[in-house]
């Protein structure tokens, strides 16, 4: 058990394992917005109630992931993530509950982000360790690919068994899944000091290039959340697509993301630059397309499917970035990448609210655009440049 270089039949167990637990907590964050009216004329509260189960659960991840991922720096991988499996398992089940009250499910909520916000934080650094450095990237794209199910099938799935069930049978069945997760982890993943892991530090340390990873994750989640957060409004406002249809769109934005996250995982390693710039550069296109071109339901359709296999590839090579360039501890390094994440999330939502009244859900897709080429500037300069080259040679000097 004390081996940190398992069976390979072991190691693919484990990440497995960690897909489906990102798959899990994934959904758990969203299903709210599927549920949303059944939730709250069950628990008697407004919508705007439910809703804050949603942006409460985003503010918890971004406050707690750095101070978690410093706190628990020392605890050996197995235990640590055993034991936020289990929180997950104990709050999803606890919302089943037919007696819960609101206060008890925001309460729950709030424990599930926070040991989302570390799970995020020390998933990639686990199962990146248990193989060897240069296999990093193809490794966190798995892990992004059981976290993109959520959108795609995860959400989706939870949305229709609760509307056939009542909405508390999805989060029974989240806490099912999540024992799953906890049984293979605590069996399967060796009991090693986070110390012992190649992953614990990053491959070519850099504080300037760190810097320019988490300014371009912050500038392009706001830009995209600038816009998208109001995309129901402007798929009926300047789109023209009836209720019916939004459903369908949403899934092809989803399935799109998936995509990407797939093609784009196996060549993190390969092409640790382009796989950044690329779909940073297919956001900025996508949300200014969509300024421009939104009028016309095929041009929205496929720009918003441009968009999804952008947003999600994006972080995932900001994750895999932070995995090269990490000035200290990759766990806190991803843990402020997660921040950066859902601070942007909130950000944009603020903006776009903000700009609304200005100039219409068509000009909060212009204001996000702009917003990403300022973070495609950022990235683009020198300084920012990952090469391989350096990589290598960190790589043969740690040899």
């Amino acid at each position: 058990m004390g081996s940190v270089h398992p069976a390979p039949w072991r190691r693919a167990a484990v990440v497995a394992a960690l897909m489906l637990a990102a798959f899990t907590f994934n959904t758990t964050e969203n299903l709210p917005v599927g549920l949303l009216s059944l939730m709250a004329d069950d628990l008697r509260v407004s919508l705007t109630a439910v809703g804050a189960l949603v942006t409460g659960y985003g503010l918890a991840v971004a406050v707690g992931s750095l101070p978690l991922a410093h706190l628990t720096r020392s605890v050996p991988r197995r235990y640590l993530m055993a034991g936020l499996l289990a929180v997950l398992v104990a709050a999803s089940w606890l919302s089943a509950l037919t007696t819960v009250s609101y206060g008890l499910l925001l309460a729950a909520r709030v424990a599930t982000a926070l040991a989302q916000a570390l799970f995020w934080a020390v998933m990639g650094p686990v199962a990146v360790g248990l193989f060897p450095p240069e296999r990093r990237g193809r490794i966190i794209g798995l892990l992004s690919v059981g976290g993109s199910l959520a959108t795609v099938a995860g959400v989706p799935a939870g949305t229709w068994l609760g509307g056939h069930s009542g909405w508390r049978v999805p989060f029974a069945v989240l806490g099912a899944l999540a024992v799953v997760s906890l049984v293979m982890v605590a069996v399967l993943l060796p009991t090693s000091r986070p110390r012992e892991s190649h992953a614990a530090y990053g491959a070519a340390p850099d504080r300037r290039r760190f810097a320019v990873v988490l300014t371009t994750t912050a500038l392009s989640v706001t830009g995209a959340f600038t816009g998208f957060t109001y995309l129901v409004a402007f798929l009926d406002e300047v789109s023209g697509f009836g209720r019916d249809a939004v459903s369908a769109v949403l899934l092809a934005f989803g399935a799109a993301g998936l995509a990407g996250v797939a093609a784009v995982g196996p060549l993190l390693d390969r092409y640790p630059r382009a796989t950044l710039v690329v779909p940073v550069t297919g956001q900025v296109l996508a949300l200014v397309g969509l300024y421009a071109a939104g009028s016309s339901q095929t041009a929205t359709v496929v720009l918003l499917m441009l968009l999804g296999g952008s947003v999600a590839p994006a972080f995932m090579a900001t994750q895999s970035q932070v995995l090269l360039v990490a000035p200290g501890r990759t766990e806190t390094a991803l843990a402020a990448n997660s921040a950066a994440f859902n601070v942007g999330v909130a950000a944009g939502a603020l903006l776009g609210g903000a700009l609304l009244p200005l100039t219409g859900t068509r000009g909060t897709f212009l204001a996000g655009g702009l917003l990403t080429a300022v973070a495609l500037v950022v990235l683009c300069r020198p300084a920012a440049v990952v090469t391989r080259t350096a990589v290598k040679e960190s790589e043969a000097g740690a040899g």
